[in-house]
């Protein structure tokens, strides 16, 4: 039997993921893995629950989210991926002084194809005691609207991924003036499917983690230029350059995890986060949402790289 296991949308911080179809990695555990395309990231968890996929990855947000709803829905992170949040503040001129403060007044506009990114930065406003509402925000576009938007000076700073943090840095009048993956774990994507699926499958679901995580050693043993190499036909538009520049500053941020193991201080900040942003009233706690026996069996084994 493949498992079909759905990609939420194309991205670079979902890099290691492609990298483990293409180093081969379901192939060597013997787990046949059919990559799906999600038709968007509100509709990839939903797949997976009407049983029009097994397993998605993507933020452990939706997790939190259908469980918020239906705390019965069986949603569960059995794997982790990215462990730090990958978005970045890039603004014009220098980092306001002041830290979150200075940021106040600012005109910045903010993600809104997923809720993610917003609810994680009004919460670092919030610990630092600034009330989100103090920023001038634009919520309504998208990153590439956004960016375009700070070029032609109507706009002091935007909320974006990669690459649109490195093709703005290399024009030479912009800065990082936040990197979120600086405020500690904050899990950000996982495999997820449902209980049902965990029980009935579980020696695939097993060898699906222990293929992650020998991609995953793969990946801290080798530079970002190869790494580059490794996905670059999942971003054929992008040039080897950009692609590796981008590579290069996650791996010095560590978003990605070098394990599957998804920390309880990760997805507590990601929960709390999210029920500050009132996207959620208290989510399901770590024990029902989060099922790591797979991690803890493949890290015990300690299995080569690719």
């Amino acid at each position: 039997m493949a498992i079909g296991l759905i990609e939420n949308f194309r991205a670079v911080f979902y890099a290691p993921f492609y990298a483990a179809f293409s180093l081969g990695a379901y192939e060597a555990e013997g787990v046949e893995v059919a990559h799906k395309k999600s038709s968007g990231p509100a509709q990839t968890s939903k797949a997976v629950l009407s049983g029009d996929g097994d397993v998605f990855w993507g933020g452990p947000m939706r997790v939190l989210v259908a469980g918020d709803s239906n705390p019965d829905c069986g949603l569960v992170s059995f794997c982790e991926v990215v462990a730090r949040d990958p978005f970045f503040l890039v603004g014009r001129g220098a980092v306001p002084e002041g830290g979150f403060s200075g940021y106040a007044g600012k005109r910045i506009a903010t993600v809104s194809e997923v809720p993610t990114p917003w609810m994680c930065f009004q919460h670092d406003l919030l610990q630092a005691g600034v009330e989100p509402g103090a920023l001038e925000r634009i919520a309504d576009r998208s990153m590439t609207e956004n960016a375009e938007a700070l070029r032609a000076g109507e706009i002091d700073a935007v909320q974006v991924f990669q690459p649109f943090a490195e093709e703005l840095l290399v024009e030479g009048n912009f800065q990082i003036w936040f990197a979120a993956a600086s405020r500690g774990l904050t899990t950000y994507t996982a495999f997820n499917t449902t209980k049902e699926f965990l029980e009935r499958e579980p020696d695939a679901l097993l060898k699906m983690t222990r293929a992650m995580y020998r991609t995953q050693k793969w990946i801290d043993n080798n530079s970002a230029e190869a790494f580059a190499g490794c996905i670059a036909s999942y971003f054929p538009e992008m040039s080897h350059d950009l692609l590796s520049r981008a590579i290069a500053r996650y791996k010095s941020l560590g978003i990605w995890n070098k394990t599957p193991m998804l920390e309880r201080e990760g997805y507590e900040r990601l929960r709390a986060s999210c029920i500050s942003g009132a996207l959620i009233r208290e989510g399901i706690p770590y024990d029902a949402g989060v099922d790591m026996k797979f991690a803890e069996l493949v890290i015990d084994e300690d299995p080569d790289t690719l």
